[in-house]
């Protein structure tokens, strides 16, 4: 049982639309971060994108973990 708790974010890429959508969406924030912190200098413009853009990928990982949870849950309960 404890092979499958451990595999819960690989099985929900698998089966799981939502959770797919949401690492997606979180990868697609990782990358636009990466481009503007790779800048020489940030102006007040980026800065503030540079801060919506971690609160927004934290929220998608907040909710990716819920579903992870939420795995485990039904996974622990057979």
């Amino acid at each position: 049982m404890a092979d499958l708790a451990q595999d819960v974010p690989g099985d929900l890429m698998s089966t799981d639309e939502e959770f797919r959508k949401l690492a997606q969406a979180h990868s697609q924030y990782e990358q636009q971060l990466t481009q503007l912190t790779r800048q020489p200098y940030l102006s007040s413009e980026d800065i503030l994108l540079e801060a919506q853009l971690k609160k927004h990928k934290l929220r998608l990982k907040d909710q990716m973990q819920q579903l992870i949870a939420r795995r485990r849950k039904e996974i622990s309960a057979r």
